[in-house]
């Protein structure tokens, strides 16, 4: 619940303490949030243009994770320890993964996205979550230093924000697909694809502010329902690009079931103690 995750949290405008006032999250500067009643609370500064998952979206997102497809990815995130402070999976969705970890270690987690449906799902996903409309690409309204363990899992990275709510001692997790992730289905369903050294990229984007720690390569074997399938492609990016319809349509046009290949790297970086900023 939010109440949970109140000491971590800012004002987006002034920075000051936000205290619960009815319905409502309140600073000593009259800035005023309501909470909807779905229990998130938007903390945008500003209006933005993107909006996130769509609901189409994040019900797909449901309906694939709720059945376990991505166990393997759940139990490696679970395995790095938090250091002092909440956990913030920074682009949550629905926050599955967070809730995922809060199970397995008992802290409270602030679930950050632009996507109010995926957040009326991230607010019920774990009685320890507080669910936070933000802008990933702005100065996230969470306190410095406040985080002991930073989730980002398939999800835009602001390195300078990431170094900035993380306690020196606690972990930045990159969950970020390989070249070979779900290759059976990029030609058959069009799929957006992945550029090989994504992972090179992601180093080289975090290197001024994160040091690698440990890389693991986790790959699965997965046998799909049609169903199964059109979920997972309907709740990707590529879900921008083509209906529901259609992607039912090209995932029934294959044999089922549909044998796909899960491929990420999960990178755990320890943060610098002075950055050092990309010119």
């Amino acid at each position: 619940m939010l109440t949970d995750v109140l000491p971590y949290l800012v004002c987006p405008h002034c920075g000051s303490d936000l205290d619960l006032s009815g319905n409502s999250l309140r600073c000593p500067n009259r800035h005023t949030f309501d909470i909807a009643r779905q229990g998130y609370v938007s903390l945008l500064r500003e209006a933005t243009a993107f909006t996130g998952d769509t609901a189409e979206m994040a019900d797909a997102r449901a309906a694939f994770l709720g059945a376990g497809h991505y166990a393997l990815i759940e139990w490696e995130l679970c395995l790095v320890p938090p250091g002092p402070g909440c956990v913030v999976d920074v682009g949550a969705g629905i926050g599955h993964y967070l809730a995922e970890v809060l199970s397995a270690h008992d802290r409270a987690g602030i679930a950050v996205d632009a996507s109010k449906p995926a957040l009326r799902r991230a607010a019920r996903a774990h009685p320890r979550i507080g669910a936070v409309l933000a802008d990933v690409w702005r100065p996230l309204p969470i306190r410095s230093g406040a985080a002991g363990l930073v989730l980002n899992v398939f999800a835009p990275r602001n390195p300078a924000e990431l170094h900035r709510v993380l306690h020196p001692d606690g972990r930045l997790v990159v969950v970020a697909p390989t070249a070979g992730h779900l290759a059976e289905l990029v030609s058959t369903v069009d799929m957006l694809t992945v550029g090989a050294g994504k992972r090179d990229q992601v180093d080289a984007k975090l290197a001024p502010y994160f040091t690698p720690e440990v890389t693991r390569t986790c790959e699965f074997e997965m046998a799909l329902a049609h169903a199964d399938a059109a979920a997972l492609v309907g709740m990707g990016p590529s879900a921008f690009h083509a209906d529901r319809d259609t992607i039912a349509a090209r995932v029934a046009a294959l044999p089922e079931p549909v044998r796909v290949t899960g491929s990420v790297s999960v990178t755990t970086y320890q943060p610098v103690s002075t950055p050092r900023p990309a010119r």
